[in-house]
């Protein structure tokens, strides 16, 4: 999964020749917090609401003032988790994408990628969530895939996450069943700590939200 596949044309960028009251027609229509800029093909940056109020004269295209746009972007062929870092370390919620040639080619919204990350998780997929922590020198994941499969269970997502502060790490697996007792008893022979389960929906939307927030913090290694 790489940037091209995200790309959305339903938003229009804003045009050098624009004002910056424009940019806040356009922000307030599509209720976005940034929007691109461009001229012609070329991607000059993006500009959010607060930037236009720091212009000297909202009321004057873009192009007669003086202004530095954050000019943050990803290429087409970057793959997804590229895609997630530079959202997380931007605050971009309409990241530009560019060709090769960097064209502007259009943007990837942030709640699209948020409904593409629910599909990745297999979060409407009925199955029950383990999260193991492992020391970073002892995740082997072929070991965990064995157990998992010695049960007659598949993993339908695993993700890990780790944290600058320590050397243990969580590691969350998504099954396609709920019946998970012969496989934690597997998990604990084999010395695994078995940091937390869940068999019921809300609480596994809740603790797969609460992940993914996780992730997008800790991308940025």
């Amino acid at each position: 999964m790489i940037a091209k596949h995200f790309i959305t044309t339903n938003i229009e960028p804003v045009k050098l020749t624009e004002s910056g009251a424009d940019i806040l027609y356009h922000l307030d229509e599509h209720r976005l917090h940034d929007i691109p800029v461009v001229d012609g093909r070329n991607l000059m940056g993006s500009v959010t609401e607060s930037d236009v109020y720091t212009l000297e004269d909202p009321d004057k295209p873009l192009k007669q003032l003086k202004f530095t746009f954050k000019r943050d972007f990803v290429y087409e062929g970057q793959h997804i988790f590229d895609i997630m870092k530079m959202m997380s370390l931007t605050g971009l919620t309409m990241l530009p994408v560019l060709d090769e040639n960097e064209k502007y080619l259009g943007c990837i919204q942030q709640g699209d990628m948020m409904k593409r990350i629910s599909e990745i998780l297999a979060v409407n997929n009925l199955g029950a969530i383990i999260v193991l922590e492992i020391n970073q020198n002892d995740f082997v994941l072929s070991e965990i895939a064995r157990l998992v499969e010695s049960q007659d269970s598949k993993i339908m997502n695993l993700f890990v996450t780790t944290n600058s502060d320590s050397t243990k790490m969580d590691v969350t697996i998504k099954l396609n069943t709920m019946e998970i007792q012969a496989l934690m008893q597997s998990f604990n022979r084999y010395n695994y700590i078995v940091k937390a389960t869940y068999t019921e929906d809300e609480k596994m939307y809740d603790d797969l939200r609460d992940r993914y927030d996780s992730l997008m913090r800790y991308l940025n290694v």
